[in-house]
């Protein structure tokens, strides 16, 4: 069988998959921020009439993925397969949004990094033949994840000014091997990276090695050129893990200070939200997506991007066992 490798970690799709549909669900907050026309609906309160934080979250998943598959033109009964993860213990929010929906579903985890391992998987599914439509989505919630890897909120914690905020949002894909959309050409697999980071109030940090990694080994795979992009997307790296990230590009010679973004300091204003160094969280680069940079490449505005969700693999155990911090970011190159 004809190898799809180039170099050592970078798969060109020869069937390229096509995102046919996308949407996005927020929080109060994050329907404050700059993005707010791009997003799909805006949550008048984050607990959306449901019991607990995790509820409205699965709640949250359900609905974008249930808009993202109508967006597209399809059916349910149409969705070959559903990917979905978030943060919380044993995925339950993206499980208990699939139970309603009667797609058969694979559960993943790569924490932030979920949106991009994501498309991976689903354009591996279609160009592999093993199936026609793959809906993709991910989740994230303030609450939630505060709840789990922090503090109670009641506790009023003050975090310091290296910490981020988790997005409170869920994006969903629908990928399909044919229609009309943005095409994902190639995609790279990152490696688990660990630097030493222990604190899980600095995540920037902990996950701009992985982003590093992943995007020059694309780059050395390819020999593409950082300047044909419109934008070169990170995750959630916020205003210092970017900055980590540009410096040590340029060390390998390669530099993406003209067009980076970083989802993480697109979602909220600087100046009118405290945030402290952005936003976090597997609803951040997937929401960022599935909104403003999906819809502009619908209309040609944007049309050439490389999408590199970032994630950081700790837990509440490994942080109380003062465990370094893991991360993984894995890049999907997309094309008008």
């Amino acid at each position: 069988m004809e190898s799809k490798r180039i170099g050592k970690r970078t798969v060109k799709l020869n069937n390229q998959p096509v995102i046919i549909g996308t949407s996005s669900v927020v929080g109060t907050k994050e329907g404050e921020g700059p993005l707010k026309d791009y997003f799909d609906v805006i949550l008048e309160d984050d607990l959306w009439e449901e019991k607990s934080w995790e509820k409205a979250e699965s709640k949250i998943t359900k609905t974008a993925i249930s808009n993202a598959i109508e967006n597209a033109g399809k059916k349910l009964n149409e969705i070959d397969l559903l990917l979905g993860g978030d943060l919380i213990n044993q995925i339950v929010p993206s499980s208990f949004s699939a139970r309603d929906l009667d797609i058969p579903f694979l559960g993943i985890y790569g924490a932030c990094s979920t949106a991009s391992e994501g498309l991976c998987i689903a354009s591996m599914a279609i160009d592999g033949g093993f199936a026609d439509c793959v809906a993709v989505a991910t989740s994230s919630h303030f609450c939630t994840a505060e709840r789990q890897f922090r503090f109670p909120l009641e506790m009023g914690n003050q975090k310091p000014m290296t910490a981020q905020r988790t997005v409170t949002g869920s994006g969903s894909f629908v990928i399909s091997n044919k229609g009309k959309g943005p095409k994902i050409k190639y995609f790279t697999v990152g490696k688990v990276i660990d630097k030493g980071i222990k604190d899980a109030n600095n995540m920037g940090a902990a996950m701009a090695p992985a982003a590093v990694d992943t995007i020059y080994s694309y780059f050395e795979d390819t020999k593409d050129n950082p300047n044909s992009f419109d934008y070169i997307i990170t995750g959630d790296l916020g205003n210092l893990g970017s900055e980590i990230l540009i410096d040590f590009l340029k060390q390998k010679g390669v530099d993406i200070s003209k067009n980076h973004l970083d989802c993480g300091k697109e979602m909220f204003d600087f100046n009118e939200q405290d945030v402290h160094c952005g936003a976090s969280g597997c609803g951040c680069s997937a929401t960022v997506f599935a909104g403003y940079i999906y819809k502009n490449m619908i209309k040609k505005k944007i049309n050439k991007v490389m999408f590199v969700a970032t994630g950081a693999l700790l837990s509440p155990i490994s942080t109380l066992q003062k465990e370094s911090i893991p991360s993984v970011a894995h890049a999907v190159i997309i094309e008008n």
